[in-house]
């Protein structure tokens, strides 16, 4: 089965991004700009990249934004005082500008939280997607056939 055969069904696809947009509404101010311009860099930096919104549940029922291709790239979470994108794998990534600023002790995760007035540096954001991507498709295409997930 090839990468794109894998790909999630478009009406899920629609749904979570759907679902991503209610999210934003409901926010207003400062999060809602952050995470509009978040999603917008990480569409620019990989067209590819598919959402989906995981998590789900009565305390959160529109879940978490989730950025993927050939698996997690990175979730969004809004909290009162920050956005925190996560970085399923981002201890393996590079980060020459310096833009991971919490989760900095696990072995795997890496976050950025941003606050009301910081600016992302655009581009280098975009690098840091594409290399979270490049990653995964390492680690994917490294991995030996299994069973397929049902």
């Amino acid at each position: 089965m090839t990468l794109k055969q894998q790909r999630s069904d478009p009406k899920t696809d629609a749904k979570a991004s759907h679902l991503i947009d209610e999210r934003i509404q409901s926010l207003g101010g400062w999060r809602a700009e952050a995470l509009t311009e978040v999603r917008r860099l990480i569409h620019e930096a990989d067209p590819d990249i598919e959402e989906e919104c995981k998590w789900v549940k009565p305390s959160n029922p529109m879940g978490v934004p989730v950025w993927s291709h050939a698996g997690i790239v990175c979730t969004g979470e809004v909290y009162k005082q920050t956005v925190k994108l996560t970085f399923a794998r981002g201890a393996s990534l590079p980060d020459p500008q310096g833009l991971f600023n919490a989760s900095l002790d696990g072995n795997t995760r890496r976050a950025i939280d941003i606050r009301e007035g910081e600016v992302l540096d655009a581009e280098a954001f975009k690098v840091l997607i594409q290399a979270a991507v490049a990653e995964n498709l390492r680690i994917s295409a490294a991995k030996p056939p299994g069973r397929a997930k049902k």
